[in-house]
């Protein structure tokens, strides 16, 4: 579990295809505190710390993985947000997030807001995933507010914090996100409809 409350950003150093496969060496300011069978979320995708030499970590995505997130979009430089699992007797100051990545969404507009940043996003609606207004979303791991929530697309209003320490300052128009949405409200949903 999850808050999306990122901690870190980590730099993706090295990518390695190896069968159906891909190996991810990230270099983090976390990386010391890691260890190896330990869950971090990637762009909001739970991946498995499977070595650690130095100041750098690895981490593997399989073919499902990379099927449904941008995981496999990465490139050698790409900054990527990173949340360590939460602590049960932490605050959750965030939203309930598994690290399961529902879907993949375009970046559609970004608008500075003079003070704030005020980003788009459409999606695939026939996946049956649903957004609402003031609701939770994760994108990229980053819990977030719901703005303007229509059928197939929703914006999220950007602070200067959490512009300036996630992966929000590189995101431009047409750019690929991972989505996670809000667990209880897939719940309800899947309820609803038996």
């Amino acid at each position: 579990m999850f808050t999306g409350i990122i901690e870190s950003a980590a730099k993706v150093v090295q990518l390695k295809k190896k069968d159906t496969n891909l190996h991810l060496s990230l270099h983090c300011d976390l990386t010391s505190e890691l260890k190896i069978d330990q869950s971090v979320a990637h762009n909001g995708v739970c991946l498995t710390v499977v070595a650690i030499d130095g100041n750098q970590y690895t981490v593997t995505a399989i073919e499902e993985t990379l099927n449904k997130t941008n995981i496999g979009h990465l490139q050698e430089g790409d900054i990527v947000n990173i949340e360590r699992a939460m602590k049960m007797n932490a605050r959750l100051d965030g939203h309930i997030v598994q690290g399961h990545v529902d879907q993949t969404a375009t970046c559609t507009e970004v608008i500075n807001k003079d003070g704030s940043w005020r980003f788009s996003f459409k999606y695939d609606s026939k996946l049956n995933n649903v957004t609402i207004e003031k609701g939770s979303i994760c994108i990229n791991g980053v819990s977030l507010t719901v703005v303007d929530s229509k059928l197939d697309s929703f914006s999220v209003a950007i602070i200067p914090y959490t512009y300036e320490h996630t992966g929000f300052k590189t995101l431009s128009k047409g750019d690929q996100v991972n989505l996670e949405f809000d667990v209880i409200g897939k719940y309800v949903k899947r309820l609803m409809s038996l």
